[in-house]
């Protein structure tokens, strides 16, 4: 006998489930930190080593969010070679590359912050890129600790021997 598709309520059931989780909050957080640094940073005049930090936050502003959706819509089983029983380690594995990134990223915008903290001053009166190096490495700490915790997180899940993320 062929199993059922899960009924609305159930569905309804699975993603407000998925959305108190500790993933789904830390993955909302993702999505909002991410978008954060890439919307400061590509709002404003950049160059050299910020377009590195510019292609991390996209790149895993939009894997983020693709995980997001298919494990919202639980249709992990659909995605091929990474999903089902795979998940777990391929959210694992992303969130810890994630984390691995933004380390340099975080690095790269507190140099740029350090080098420009000389227009800090109220006296300068010459158009500066201070506060917005700045908000790029508050935002790319939040978002590199919000990967490092959902890597903690999903370890601790697959050391205890589970299968699902959630």
């Amino acid at each position: 006998m062929a199993p059922q598709p899960p009924q609305p309520p159930q569905v309804r059931q699975n993603i407000l489930k998925f959305l108190r989780s500790f993933l789904g909050v830390l993955r909302i957080l993702q999505i909002a930190f991410g978008a954060g640094l890439w919307v400061t940073i590509a709002a404003n005049k950049y160059e050299g080593s910020i377009h590195f930090v510019l292609f991390v936050a996209v790149l895993f502003w939009l894997l983020t969010l693709a995980l997001f959706f298919i494990t919202l819509l639980d249709k992990q089983d659909l995605v091929p070679l990474l999903g089902g029983e795979r998940w777990l380690s391929a959210n694992l594995a992303h969130d810890v590359a994630a984390a691995a990134l933004y380390l340099p990223a975080i690095g790269v915008m507190i140099h740029k912050t350090d080098r420009n903290s000389y227009c800090n001053l109220e006296q300068y009166k010459h158009p500066c890129l201070y506060k917005v190096y700045l908000t790029a490495a508050v935002f790319s700490c939040l978002g590199c600790l919000a990967y490092l915790l959902s890597a903690i997180h999903g370890g601790c899940r697959k050391c205890r021997g589970e299968q699902t993320v959630v």
